[in-house]
């Protein structure tokens, strides 16, 4: 069984993310079959107590669980005010599951319902829901319903996540309705602010400076530090490739860039982009999608066959991706200032080609559409039991990448960084009978039967 595992964010109305949910399937089509669960559910487990702190960082995580991942205490695995445990209709009309999320209800953990309808089942346990999931990928034929679900949560003081949010219309319909938070690919990304001229990451901007001011600057270095900057990125390469320099032939490389700069012009151009600095941030998630799509499409080409293009070109194709939304412009009209190889500029722009399909799995990830993610792996020849992995260790750079950013930024560069405090339940360990910790849980009256035990 091979298992796919995306982080989606979720947002509230001003575009701040308040959590991830982490979204499992198979390629089989699900992991809530009860033959198969109870593996599907170790799985899991060990996964998240693997790479629990890579995927969430400081936020909530929102996760489904089935009755078998239930059954197998994976909640434990989280803190309680780091976890929000969703349920579908399956452990609603299941009587264990449902004592034992009334028990996770008792030590504080926050719950979530998807898709809530208007029945008894669903108003017995109003009690104990936080949240309310709605689904507006067809809000056509579910519109009357859904208002009537958002009047009666605020009634009931519940607060509503509008997920699929995919399109303008359904943007608008949230909006409408005022739901509290939303998630989706077109809250992921169109939504997010713009700027009209190339903004520079104050923390990685403050890295380079450092870098060129030694005596004896180290070009591989300085080349890191530009790779992680889209904006940077894209001034670098447009410059060299100007008319001043005259070159016979394009530069499509940071390092060859570097090279036909010089030192000196480098400094130079640093010294005047240090000019154009002021307080205006990029937004912080469309930055770190940027990387994160940069990470993945060089991450995922050794691996893949036929490819016509090399791994810092597969980095370029992830990171421009998101240029005209950084630019608020076409990004046809951007590419055009840009010497990359077309193979790059087709699949970005056109979606073709075997880059075009390598980019494509990359954005259906993100999306996590399933079957898609299988068709494109196969065609690419990408084992699909590595992709996990490999996505989840890019998100950790990133979130390296970032950390060290933000550190940099509020000169804190000789403060050794402080790590995060975790949120993974400190004594959780996964055994032959599922998730055991050393946490004590409250006396209830269900502890006198056995069933009822977490």
């Amino acid at each position: 069984m091979q298992k796919y595992v995306v982080r989606q964010p979720i947002k509230d109305l001003n575009q701040q993310i308040f959590g991830y949910e982490v979204v499992f399937q198979d390629d089989t089509g699900g992991l809530s079959n009860q033959t198969k669960d109870r593996n599907a559910a170790d799985l899991i487990a060990d996964f998240l107590l693997q790479n629990g702190n890579k995927i969430f960082e400081d936020k909530i995580a929102f996760i489904t669980f089935t009755p078998n991942l239930l059954f197998r205490n994976v909640p434990k695995i989280f803190k309680q005010n780091q976890l929000v445990i969703q349920i579908d209709d399956n452990v609603i009309i299941h009587p264990l599951a449902q004592n034992i999320i009334h028990r996770y209800k008792k030590q504080n953990y926050k719950v979530a319902v998807n898709d809530f309808q208007f029945a008894p089942r669903y108003f017995s346990m109003m009690d104990i829901i936080d949240y309310i999931r709605l689904d507006f990928r067809n809000i056509d034929t579910n519109s009357t319903s859904f208002r009537n679900i958002v009047r009666t949560a605020k009634g009931f003081q519940k607060q509503c996540i509008a997920y699929g949010v995919n399109t303008k219309k359904a943007y608008d319909f949230a909006i409408e309705l005022e739901v509290d938070y939303m998630q989706g690919s077109y809250i992921a990304e169109d939504v997010s602010k713009k700027v009209n001229r190339l903004e520079y990451l104050q923390g990685n901007f403050f890295q380079l400076v450092v870098e060129l001011t030694k005596d004896e600057p180290d070009l591989d270095m300085v080349e890191a530090i530009i790779a992680r900057d889209v904006s940077l990125t894209f001034s670098l390469l447009k410059m060299v490739n100007s008319s001043y320099f005259a070159l016979r032939h394009k530069v499509s490389s940071i390092m060859q860039s570097l090279v036909i700069l010089g030192l000196g012009q480098l400094k130079q151009w640093i010294y005047l982009l240090s000019f154009q600095q002021d307080d205006d941030n990029l937004p912080e998630d469309l930055v770190k999608v940027s990387l994160l799509r940069a990470n993945f499409c060089s991450s995922l080409l050794p691996h893949a066959s036929a490819m016509p293009i090399s791994k810092s070109e597969a980095y370029l194709m992830g990171m421009f991706s998101t240029l005209g939304l950084l630019l608020d412009a076409p990004l046809d009209e951007v590419l055009d200032e840009l010497y990359i190889a077309d193979e790059v500029k087709t699949a970005l722009l056109e979606g073709e080609g075997r880059c075009g399909q390598l980019y494509e799995l990359v954005l259906s990830y993100e999306r996590a559409d399933w079957k898609k993610i299988s068709e494109l792996a196969d065609s690419l020849e990408i084992p699909k039991n590595i992709m996990s992995q490999i996505y989840f260790e890019c998100v950790e750079t990133v979130n390296n990448i970032w950390n060290n950013l933000m550190l940099s930024s509020h000169g804190a560069e000789n403060t050794p960084p402080q790590p995060s405090e975790s949120i993974l339940s400190k004594n959780a360990r996964l055994g032959k009978d599922g998730i055991t910790d050393q946490v004590e849980m409250p006396p209830s009256q269900e502890d006198s039967n056995p069933s009822n035990k977490l």
